[in-house]
């Protein structure tokens, strides 16, 4: 083994985990799943079947990530934030084929006790408030909140918000990296 596992953690014969990983307790990661380098895992965390977690990704306790839900590198997770992967679920009607695919996109943050309804991609680098639930696709570096979630502002690589508007064009400086980020027709760029 290449990565950290408490004894309590279940692996499934088959999953790939790679190095530098940690696993902690009473994690279940089913077969099929494929997860990068230095990813953690928190306690009483459920991976899918049909899951890839991306080089670095934090997922902390009682998140639960199901099948069809793809997260790139450098995804926070935070804790008992919900992902979901049908649509409309009835307990009396079979619906795997319906899965609907999630996207998390590189360095995005999903704050704790959000709510990722599935079918949707989370831009690179969006921020998601504790509480919110995302129903629809949110923009790269955006930061959202509420229930359904709103866009309210932008936010920088580093995690701080930035100073713009939520539409037009403008540019700003990050304060914590000197980083230039450019708004031109509702779409940051990174200069």
């Amino acid at each position: 083994m290449n990565y950290h596992a408490h004894e309590s953690a279940i692996i499934d014969d088959g999953a790939i985990i790679g190095e530098n990983s940690r696993i902690w307790h009473f994690v279940h990661v089913c077969a099929g799943a494929k997860i990068g380098v230095g990813v953690s895992l928190g306690q009483n965390a459920f991976i899918g079947n049909k899951v890839k977690i991306g080089d670095n990704c934090k997922i902390q306790n009682n998140v639960s990530v199901y099948d069809n839900v793809y997260l790139e590198d450098d995804v926070f997770c935070g804790p008992s934030m919900v992902f979901t992967n049908v649509y409309n679920p009835r307990s009396h009607i079979e619906r795997k084929e319906e899965y609907r695919d999630t996207l998390v996109k590189k360095g995005a943050t999903l704050g704790a006790n959000c709510t990722i309804v599935c079918g949707v991609t989370v831009g690179k680098f969006a921020f998601i408030g504790a509480g919110a639930v995302v129903n629809k696709d949110v923009p790269d570096y955006a930061l959202m909140v509420g229930v359904p979630a709103k866009q309210i502002g932008w936010m920088s690589e580093f995690g701080e918000q930035l100073n713009l508007p939520i539409k037009g064009n403008a540019s700003v400086t990050c304060p914590q990296t000197g980083v230039l980020y450019q708004l031109s027709k509702n779409v940051i760029t990174v200069i």
